[in-house]
């Protein structure tokens, strides 16, 4: 697994000495001998990479990676850009037009959000190709807990988007007044339609940011048709 280097590494490190930490860690080295693992090893922290704690603005929470061929990366929703563009994703997108005006782009890579001060966490870090929740249970919970602990201590302005059930679970850890918690349903098919649609996170979350001198998130990913430089 790819090490954690930035300022995160001060906020969580206590987690790798733990005993939990250290049979997640067997487990999944154990998985990545023996199977076919996403993301591929080096991207699993990627969404600690990308952004840094102190640069934390706004923290999305997914569930597994995308479990099919080349699609995960360590970020929730987003995949690689030559990849087709998930039905969440999909959905995220039309909500983003409808509240923000964003074209819906040709590809789901999502790092620009990332740079910009979005955490995209999942709540488990890794999964065996094309079996859904199949590293569940095994430690990563725990682990992302401790980063979810981590952001609510920050003493500054931080939003929540928190879709669907399992997000949403996670609320009661979320105890900083000066933080704002956004609740609507998952964007999946399943479930966009009962109030995904038209909750207007995007915009809400850009309103909170300004209200508090700061710079608001470009919610609008590029297409790769333009020309526009994405990075792998």
């Amino acid at each position: 697994m790819g090490a954690i280097e930035n300022d995160w590494l001060e906020a969580i490190s206590g987690e790798f000495s733990k005993p939990y930490y250290r049979e997640l860690f067997q487990f999944v080295k154990e998985e990545y001998s023996h199977y076919i693992i996403y993301p591929n090893a080096d991207d699993i922290f990627n969404a600690f990479h990308f952004t840094p704690l102190s640069k934390v603005k706004v923290v999305i929470l997914g569930q597994d990676p995308y479990h099919n061929v080349g699609q995960a990366h360590g970020l929730c929703f987003s995949v690689k850009p030559e990849v087709e563009t998930p039905p969440s994703l999909e959905n995220i997108y039309k909500e983003l037009h409808d509240d923000l005006g964003c074209y819906i782009p040709d590809n789901g890579y999502l790092k620009k959000w990332a740079d910009q001060g979005v955490l995209m966490l999942n709540t488990v870090l890794t999964v065996r190709a094309h079996q859904a929740a199949s590293h569940q249970g095994k430690g990563w919970e725990q682990f992302t807990d401790a980063v979810i602990q981590a952001v609510n201590a920050q003493d500054r302005p931080i939003v929540y988007m928190l879709w669907g059930r399992p997000a949403q679970g996670k609320i009661q850890m979320l105890t900083n007044p000066k933080h704002l918690i956004l609740k609507a349903p998952h964007p999946s098919p399943l479930s966009a339609y009962r109030g995904f649609f038209g909750c207007r996170h995007f915009s809400q979350a850009n309103a909170f940011l300004q209200e508090h001198r700061l710079e608001p998130i470009d919610w609008q990913i590029p297409n790769i048709s333009d020309g526009s430089m994405l990075d792998a």
